[in-house]
């Protein structure tokens, strides 16, 4: 049985093509798709009909709307004004094909994007995929930044999880962190968080074989990665991914040097560049151990050059010297796992796992280390900590001290 909804005439636009069938409630036809709104009358005669459009086609028009929506709100549209925006008067095929909504947290995002990377040109309906993945990305950095930091950076050292998504989502999550210190625009933010997700889709098995590699990569593969990034922008092209300055970002973001672009868009390829090649260094190889938080971050702001300074220290000062999920001593003699981050770089608030006589605790206590004999002595590695973090005991401590 046909199900009908009533079309919103208000926002139908005159003079354009219809995309939809428009139906009585009775399910009449009233007006063929592709036939014209021709005036301001014959709105009113469709509206004394009362006139419906089938479920699907209702669903696939509203998708068009909000494709449309979130590219002006990227540009930096008001969100208030594009509420009232007219139904596009064309409806894209995508959007004809079964939602791809993503609920659930960080690692149920993570697995979502490990598929579509690892499917690349095969994709089915990749852009709705991606466009969910973007949109509960950025909803659970809003809500809770911290969380994000703490779940992912407690799976980057296990490998079997699949090292491309969680680093593209912490190059994400740190890239957009740092567009924040900057001030830049919400489409920017976006357009950051959606690069770092497809920045390595021409790789994506091969960077995660190679993680768990026990060898240095032979001369093919070295080849591969060379060429990784002009293929992903292929592979992007293919799925119908037409943004410019992603298609730039995707090209450049192991050689922005050679990127002749201005701007915000040396801005936005210049972060994804640097969030991209901090949380490598601080990613664990079969090959090599990670590089501590610690040292990572002073290494990227050491390196500054007049251009990149604001960035680089941008971004240590949203991340901090020990970034949630990962792990430090005490000055007391404990051992924590860092659980948000502090109003300082260097004094996050910490879990306490293992006390000072070496012993793991079962019940987890809180630590502020901008307190006195609560301080940081030194960053622990994690591949040192014998003991499995509870995610549920750190956020049951978190919520009781509202950090």
């Amino acid at each position: 049985m046909t199900h009908y909804v009533p079309v919103p005439l208000e926002r139908v636009q005159l003079g354009k093509p219809l995309p939809v069938d428009i139906w009585s409630p009775d399910g009449r036809l009233l007006l063929r798709r592709a036939q014209i709104l021709r005036s301001e009358q014959h709105r009113e005669m469709l509206a004394s009909h009362h006139a419906c459009m089938t479920e699907i086609d209702a669903k696939a028009w509203q998708k068009s709307l909000e494709r449309l929506m979130r590219s002006l709100y990227n540009e930096g549209a008001d969100m208030s004004l594009l509420t009232q925006l007219p139904l596009p008067s064309e409806i894209a095929e995508d959007d004809f094909l079964p939602g791809h909504e993503v609920n659930g947290g960080w690692m149920d995002v993570q697995d979502v994007l490990r598929g579509l990377l690892y499917q690349g040109v095969s994709a089915v309906s990749p852009l709705p995929r991606l466009e969910a993945l973007e949109d509960r990305a950025m909803a659970l950095l809003k809500k809770n930044p911290d969380e994000g930091l703490f779940i992912l950076f407690q799976a980057l050292p296990d490998l079997s999880l699949g090292y491309c998504a969680t680093h593209s989502l912490l190059s994400g999550l740190v890239s957009v962190l740092t567009a924040d210190k900057l001030g830049l625009t919400p489409g920017a933010r976006a357009t950051l968080m959606r690069a770092a997700l497809v920045m390595n889709i021409g790789m994506a098995r091969l960077q995660d074989n190679l993680a768990r590699q026990k060898a240095a990569p032979n001369p093919t593969q070295q080849q591969d990665i060379d060429d990784h990034a002009a293929l992903g922008v292929t592979i992007l092209k293919s799925l119908h991914i037409q943004d410019a300055t992603l298609l730039d970002m995707v090209q450049w973001h192991h050689t922005p040097d050679l990127f002749s672009g201005e701007g915000t868009a040396w801005t936005l390829l210049h972060v994804l560049y640097l969030a991209d090649t901090l949380i490598a260094k601080m990613s664990p190889r079969e090959v090599r151990r990670a590089m501590l938080p610690l040292v990572a971050t002073k290494s990227l702001v050491m390196q500054s050059s007049e251009k990149t300074a604001n960035l680089r220290q941008a971004m240590a000062a949203a991340l901090g010297f020990y970034p949630p999920g990962s792990y430090v001593q005490l000055t007391n003699g404990e051992t924590a796992v860092v659980i948000a981050r502090g109003q300082k770089a260097n004094s996050p608030h910490v879990a306490t796992i293992i006390n000072a006589s070496g012993m793991p605790v079962s019940l987890y206590s809180y630590r502020d280390t901008s307190t006195p004999g609560m301080a940081v002595q030194a960053p622990v590695a994690a591949h040192s900590v014998q003991v499995k973090v509870i995610a549920d005991k750190v956020m049951r401590l978190r919520q009781l001290h509202g950090v």
